[in-house]
């Protein structure tokens, strides 16, 4: 058997089991709807019975009292039993949408919650675009799957079982044709929908979400493809993307149809059968013309709602294919997690030790830090500088604790990161990037976000610190411009003021800079220059150093080397240090910065 096949009933024990678990978030509902809905179906059962009961009164002879009496009852009968019918059903309607949209909300609210809390590496691995068609999709297959088993599927087959033991109790044999032409259609019906539609169908599915990942990675980087005047050739990816999508779509689709003309065929045999018996009891005298329109009421109640089983099979295994993604989001361990008794940390100083600290990205990694031990004193300015990939960015992760360490401790103010919550943890270290991302949202709004509820007082005192109140009352709407996605209406200056205007109103006692002047002009450098050094003040400053010339003032200067803290210092200390990595990185960006003057 191969791999894909192992899969596929892997994706209904998983999806069935995790909407059963939401149904019973909302017991009083869920029973609402079954109620309504199966005492519907239950009304509908015993009209056959009516119906041949009045077929029977009306063909009985003369006119006569018992006869009407007979009719009346009969009449009576069917329709007390639409009227509860309809009732019933009108229950279940009104209990599915709250039920249903609850269970959306619920879904789509722990799905985006658990993506949220998942791993850095998760997020560097997975398009965005992707991960919201998984979740969208899921949410909306939800829907299909609530609606198909609770209004179709349960009620179908409650009139298909008791119909058969009905119509069994008065022609046994009758009975049996149809109990054994139901159970062939639904099982040929499920095998279809299992073996055969749905490995076509997590195909497809896998390629829709590709175009959203498609989509969305051309959208993010649009400015990248106009500089280069690259519409056309986007244009050409999505295209070929689509149409693999559309070949997978086009084989699943022709298997929904070759399935039901096999789902016909079983009906058409069935229907046969069934009428066929019917008018030879009538000819053998064994059924009077009420029995055999029972025997047809009963028959075409049973071939309406196997045909619809049909449908609701099909649409089951197509909603269980669409939240499948989304169910194993939901099944997706969260890496970087809490300890169970987790307590909220709390840093003053804001002294980082390391101790014997052991790192590697991932099992299967080579090994970044061997038992790296270093002490940064509350309120010291470090610098880390070294060629690339040689733990800078790393250190500056595992002080976050968006890895966890491999062995050893990591210690702030002599608490263990790895014991505290990380929300408290994160919400005391204030992070300016190299590239700082804005939410599509107020300048105030991405000023803000590190002090959720601060009034627009903080807010302005916080930009003119970072030297962002100038430019900003600048625009057209001040500090209510909407920055667009990631920003980019303001200018790589621009985000840098307001990342840095967020971190002053986060006021955190631990800070961490990445060199945030490393592409920037000379007067927006100035700026942000000053405003660095009015953040550093007070606070234990991290620094990622790619231009040395910014970490000649720190207190002290750590230079990676393979993992290794080859050396540290001041930058006076290490640059009389002959033959030294930090002095040979100095002389290679003087003598760069020299070569590029005298082209210029």
């Amino acid at each position: 058997m191969t791999a894909q096949a192992d899969k596929r009933p892997i994706a209904i024990r998983a999806v069935v089991p995790f909407v059963f678990r939401q149904w019973l978030l909302q017991p009083y509902r869920a029973a609402f709807v079954l109620v309504g809905f199966l005492g519907a179906t239950a009304a509908d059962l015993f009209m056959p019975i009516y119906s041949g009961h009045l077929v029977d009164a009306l063909t009985s002879g003369p006119y006569h009292n018992a006869a009407r009496h007979a009719a009346l009852a009969a009449f009576g009968g069917i329709v007390a039993l639409g009227l509860v019918s309809m009732i019933l059903r009108l229950i279940g309607l009104h209990a599915i949408v709250p039920f249903t949209l609850k269970t959306m909300s619920d879904v789509a609210r722990e799905a985006f919650m658990r993506v949220q809390r998942f791993s850095t590496d998760w997020h560097t691995n997975s398009f965005a675009g992707s991960s919201v068609r998984k979740i969208t999709r899921g949410m909306w297959a939800l829907d299909l799957l609530n609606t198909t088993i609770l209004m179709s599927l349960l009620p179908s087959l409650t009139v298909l079982v008791g119909s058969m033991i009905l119509l069994g109790l008065h022609w046994s044999a009758l009975g049996g044709v149809v109990a054994i032409g139901a159970a062939i259609y639904v099982v040929v019906t499920m095998m279809f929908a299992v073996r055969y539609i749905a490995p076509s169908a997590r195909v497809s599915n896998a390629w829709d979400t590709k175009i959203g990942g498609t989509l969305a990675d051309a959208l993010t980087c649009n400015a990248v493809v106009k500089s280069f005047g690259a519409e056309e050739r986007e244009d050409e990816r999505l295209a070929r993307t689509i149409n693999r999508w559309r070949v997978r779509c086009l084989r699943t689709w022709l298997r929904y149809n070759s399935a039901a003309m096999a789902q016909l065929s079983i009906l058409l045999c069935l229907r046969m059968s069934v009428i066929g018996g019917s008018v030879l009891l009538w000819m053998e005298g064994l059924a009077s013309p009420g029995d055999v329109t029972y025997v047809l009421t009963s028959y075409y109640v049973i071939h309406a709602y196997l045909r619809e089983v049909g449908m609701y099979i099909n649409n089951l295994q197509r909603s269980v294919n669409d939240m499948e993604e989304l169910v194993a989001i939901h099944d997706e361990p969260i890496e970087i997690a809490d300890v169970s008794d987790a307590k909220p940390i709390a840093i003053e100083g804001g002294e980082i030790v390391f101790e014997d600290v052991t790192f590697r990205y991932g099992r299967d990694c080579v090994q970044l830090y061997d038992r790296l031990s270093v002490d940064i004193s509350a309120g010291e300015r470090v610098g880390l500088v070294g060629r690339s990939g040689s733990g800078k960015t790393t250190f500056v992760k595992l002080v976050q604790r968006l890895y966890d360490v491999s062995g050893g401790r990591i210690l702030i103010d002599g608490q263990d990161i790895a014991l505290a919550t990380q929300r408290s943890l994160r919400s005391q270290i204030a992070v300016v990037q190299q590239e700082p991302i804005l939410f599509h949202r107020s300048l105030a709004e991405n000023i803000a976000y590190g002090r959720p509820g601060a009034d627009m007082g903080a807010i302005e005192r916080a930009a003119r610190l970072a030297n962002a109140h100038e430019f900003i009352l600048r625009l057209r709407k001040g500090y209510g411009t909407l920055v667009g996605e990631r920003g980019v209406k303001l200018s790589g200056g621009e985000r840098q003021r307001v990342a840095l205007a967020r971190a002053f109103l986060a006021d955190a006692p631990v800070l961490i800079l990445d060199e945030a002047t490393s592409s920037l002009d000379s007067e927006s450098e100035v700026l942000i220059q000053e405003a660095m050094e009015r953040l550093m003040r007070g606070r234990t400053s991290i620094v990622i150093a790619h231009r040395l010339s910014t970490v000649r003032g720190l207190d002290r200067i750590l230079v990676f080397d393979g993992g290794v803290i080859a050396e540290q210092g001041t930058h006076a200390a290490l640059t009389r240090r002959a033959g030294g990595i930090y002095r040979r990185l100095l002389e290679s960006q003087a003598t760069e910065v020299g070569r590029i003057s005298a082209a210029v």
